[in-house]
């Protein structure tokens, strides 16, 4: 079966999109729960600069959402690509 490239890729960026919003609230509800758990996960980041504010919270959604479809909709390419026909 044969993936829709497009609509693949924007499902995928709207899940991000999401996870990303749900993020954000958990850093402004719980700071240092989110530095622990962040800190498990991020690589050579130093987390211990602190949060980062609004218009870094907007930039960092535009890039979680731009590279999730741009991964997405590679992923579904070479999805299709390996699909016998």
């Amino acid at each position: 079966m044969e993936l829709n490239k497009s609509k693949f890729a924007l499902a995928a960026t709207e899940v991000m999109g999401v996870w990303y919003i749900i993020c954000a609230i958990l850093v402004v509800l719980a700071p240092g729960l989110a530095m622990k758990l962040f800190s498990w996960i991020v690589h050579l980041v130093n987390l211990e600069a602190g949060v980062v504010g609004f218009p870094e919270a907007i930039y960092g959604f535009i890039e979680v959402v731009v590279l999730t479809y741009i991964t997405a909709y590679v992923f579904a390419w070479l999805h299709n690509r390996s699909v016998i026909k």
